[in-house]
């Protein structure tokens, strides 16, 4: 069942249209479902694609995804952390949060670490 976008040229809004085959689409003029006008422009609509969460970090971890990332400029590095949590869709928390910050107001992750020593004890783990 196709749903096509229009621009209705009588009330000036955006609309949808169902069809229920193609071949209606072809045989039949759309109507605008809010004020009934047949006088339509057929738009070019987004395209949405679902992918698997699986395929989604897949492609997080592409190493073009690492254009333009300078390991030595605290701010190239919370730029990234920043893109990336974005991508995650998940809230990590306010210590994430903080280490973004300071990373983005020049701190190095050396001084981070320092300040923060509670923040590696989880994974066992450090900051680099």
């Amino acid at each position: 069942m196709p749903i096509y976008e229009y621009r209705c040229n009588d009330c000036r809004r955006r609309v949808s249209v169902l069809w229920r085959t193609f071949a209606e689409v072809e045989d039949s003029a759309p109507k605008c479902p809010r004020c009934g006008s047949t006088n339509l422009t057929r738009l070019v609509s987004r395209v949405a694609v679902v992918r698997s969460e699986e395929s989604h970090l897949e492609d997080l971890a592409d190493p073009s995804n690492l254009a333009g990332l300078d390991e030595n400029d605290p701010k190239s590095i919370a730029r990234w952390m920043r893109k990336m949590s974005k991508e995650v869709g998940e809230d990590l928390g306010p210590e994430f949060d903080e280490v973004v910050d300071r990373l983005e107001a020049g701190e190095s992750p050396e001084e981070i670490e320092a300040a923060m020593p509670e923040l590696g004890s989880d994974m066992g783990g450090d900051l680099d």
